[in-house]
């Protein structure tokens, strides 16, 4: 049984790792990740990651990870930033309150079935005075990143209280993904 990753994140990729997993190969998926208007955060992101992975092509002898992120503010989906002004309203949104991030994994395994799981983490963020959010959206960390930040980098430095799966909210839930995998029967260590 071969494993693909069907994410070309270095992020989960060195999560994977982490964990004494190296996939056989990765693929990128091209998925639309927009959200359904009206769609609320925690099935937006089981969709995208069913999406991914289904996206990918798969031989009889693989099983296929996906995973996808966001961050929630109330019900809004906080996606990647489209310019520093939006990184700014971001991190605006963000400051001094406690969001979600929902964190989807989904494998398809040698029976063709998805699985999913998902994690949900809330993060408080300290408030952010304006020189702060500037050191921020300087630092060009928060691009690309969903909801702005990047919680293994400068961002941690914002983090006031965290409950729930800290690599979740860096891209992939390690206890979520390894429980998946075990259920398909991909050997683990």
């Amino acid at each position: 049984m071969r494993l693909v990753l069907a994410s070309t994140s270095p992020r989960r990729l060195d999560l994977l790792r982490r964990i004494g997993i190296e996939p056989s190969r990765i693929a990128a998926p091209d998925v639309d990740e927009d959200p359904v208007p009206g769609e609320l955060p925690r099935p937006y992101v089981q969709r995208i990651a069913i999406a991914k992975a289904q996206a990918v092509e798969r031989a009889g002898d693989e099983i296929v990870l996906a995973g996808d992120t966001t961050i929630a503010a109330g019900r809004r989906i906080l996606g990647k930033p489209e310019d520093e002004a939006d990184l700014r309203r971001m991190l605006t949104l963000l400051s001094g309150r406690r969001h979600h991030c929902y964190s989807a994994v989904c494998l398809i395994g040698a029976d063709g079935k998805a699985r999913t799981r998902l994690s949900d983490t809330i993060v408080a963020f300290k408030r952010l005075s304006p020189a702060e959010i500037d050191w921020y959206v300087a630092s060009g960390e928060g691009m690309g990143k969903a909801g702005g930040y990047a919680i293994q980098g400068k961002a941690e430095a914002f983090v006031r209280f965290l409950s729930g799966s800290h690599s979740g909210v860096v891209g992939l839930p390690v206890f979520e993904t390894r429980a998946l995998l075990v259920s398909a029967g991909f050997p683990l260590a």
